[in-house]
């Protein structure tokens, strides 16, 4: 069939689907907002009184809110890679950071939500971070083209921070190239960045030289300047149909708001980050209004995780913010607070507004959603695992449709099952990032509990009980904040739950069959 005849094939049954649940036929743009470590407690309409999120407020009064959405991971790079792939990041070995030596982790040829919305015929563009690493070959050589990277997988236009902004090489790539790059001054791997020092901002196996790349690289205009960058990006092509991925920096250590952000909360760097963060929304929506796209646009506002317990973590929570609220445990972990994000969408006169939504979603399911609603049936071996949410996002606020969901942590021996109300960990512990003392990396697992005071059975004075379980089981209906291991209490769920998580990890799909 034609590039031509699918395209026609998928305008009739995006017609026939989207009329079938209440929607217009022609399929909108979508602007995909993923932060970076925002907190199941870091927004003001999830729950948070120390940061002022006016934005991310507006866009869940004029749309829904989820309460039970998550990564697939609890840690940056797999979930990056799940939310693109529809796909678990357990497929490809994924379950810890990638950082500047490390080639792309996504299979050549691997279909992600950039090529879902080019086939629709929308532009497509990722501004921000990417963090699934480029090229080839280890290490990634930093003078030479990168490629593989986003242009190969769907995405018109790169501009953003390649790894992450606590790590070298601090530099800004467009497409396929750094900017500023001057092949007389080469990237030379074992030297510091000439960049500016900032805690939390690490060197290990740094990579320097490019003084000039590294210059045009400014910690405090990261955000500003990525905002700038999707207004126009928005404006430029506010004639045709459009996906922008903004991936930003905010709120991933170190904390470097712009000037005018600081001061502005009452839990310091991190809540002023949060400011910022709430501030990039802010500009997008006001773009979307300024090109009159706003009625025509699918806002969607998440995370990649959730709120790490890093030193500026740890000082807002001194100040009485508690980033992921209620819940139990923070970034890396098995536990809620590691993987329960914020979820947010609006897209006007299509999903209700003010709405709440309960049931379970992940952002793996986007893949799936996003072909639904362009109308477009996907390949067997594309979005294994991403389910269409579709109708959660139009349709009732409590229709379920997810009924399991595996769970990454930092540690894959703690690999989790959500099922029902009840998730499985066949593990003792978080499985986080622990830290042996309180200090600049994030705290997971019973460390965390020296801080925070967080409860626990299985924990006291922070450290696991000689006695605990070896693993985990908590029913979240009940006790959202897992306080109560019901390991030894249950243990025909244990086994059920334990064999279905198996079952799951080696079958080669988890998703309905299409």
């Amino acid at each position: 069939m034609s590039t031509n005849q699918l395209a026609l094939a998928a305008v009739l049954v995006l017609a026939s689907t989207l009329e079938a649940q209440g929607v217009a036929p022609a399929p909108p743009n979508i602007v995909l907002i993923n932060a970076d470590d925002v907190g199941y407690g870091d927004v003001g309409c999830y729950g948070a009184t120390k940061v002022r999120t006016p934005h991310i407020d507006r866009l869940a009064a004029e749309g829904r809110r989820f309460t039970d959405a998550h990564s697939a991971s609890a840690v940056c790079t797999p979930s990056r890679y799940a939310l693109l792939t529809g796909e678990y990041p357990f497929r490809q070995g994924l379950s810890a950071p990638v950082f500047l030596r490390t080639p792309c982790v996504i299979p050549a040829g691997k279909t992600t939500l950039a090529d879902v919305m080019r086939r629709a015929g929308h532009a497509t563009a990722l501004l921000g971070k990417w963090h699934l690493g480029f090229g080839e070959r280890q290490p990634v050589d930093w003078n030479q083209p990168l490629t593989p990277g986003p242009l190969e997988f769907g995405f018109d236009h790169y501009f953003g921070v390649p790894v992450v902004n606590s790590h070298a090489p601090f530099v800004w790539v467009e497409d396929h190239a750094v900017v500023g790059f001057d092949p007389a001054d080469p990237f030379v791997y074992g030297q510091p960045a000439a960049t500016k020092p900032f805690r939390e901002k690490f060197q290990p196996r740094a990579i320097g030289g490019a003084r000039a790349a590294h210059e045009r690289y400014d910690d405090e205009q990261v955000g500003t300047e990525l905002a700038r960058r999707a207004v126009e990006w928005i404006r430029g092509h506010r004639e045709e149909p459009f996906f922008l991925y903004l991936a930003t920096t905010n709120i991933h250590h170190p904390f470097t708001p712009a000037p005018r952000f600081r001061g502005t909360s009452d839990c310091g760097m991190y809540g002023d980050f949060v400011h910022e963060l709430d501030w990039i929304v802010g500009e997008v929506l006001q773009a979307l209004e300024d090109a009159e796209l706003a009625e025509e646009t699918l806002v969607i506002f998440t995370s990649d995780n959730g709120g790490m317990l890093n030193m500026g973590g740890q000082e807002a929570w001194k100040a009485g913010h508690r980033l992921n609220g209620d819940l139990l445990g923070f970034k890396f972990d098995a536990w809620e607070g590691g993987h329960r994000v914020p979820f947010v969408v609006r897209w006007p006169g299509h999903v209700p507004a003010g709405t709440t939504s309960d049931p379970l979603i992940s952002n793996v399911d986007l893949l799936a959603t996003f072909a639904a609603l362009t109308g477009q049936r996907l390949a067997d071996d594309e979005g294994v695992d991403s389910f269409d949410v579709l109708p959660a996002l139009v349709g009732s606020p409590e229709q379920p449709i997810r009924d399991h969901l595996v769970l990454e942590p930092h540690s894959s021996k703690h690999r989790a099952l959500r099922e029902g109300s009840h998730v499985f960990v066949d593990a003792r512990g978080a499985g986080g990032f622990a830290a042996k003392e309180i200090g600049s990396h994030g705290l997971g697992g019973p460390a965390a509990h020296l801080l925070t005071g967080q409860e626990n059975s299985d924990i006291v004075d922070g450290k696991l009980r000689p006695d605990a379980p070896v693993g985990q089981l908590y029913d979240l209906a009940a006790d959202p904040a897992e306080t109560r291991n019901l390991y030894r209490e249950e243990p025909e769920r244990v086994a059920a739950m334990r064999a279905r998580l198996a079952e799951l990890v080696g079958s080669e799909r988890t998703a309905p069959t299409r």
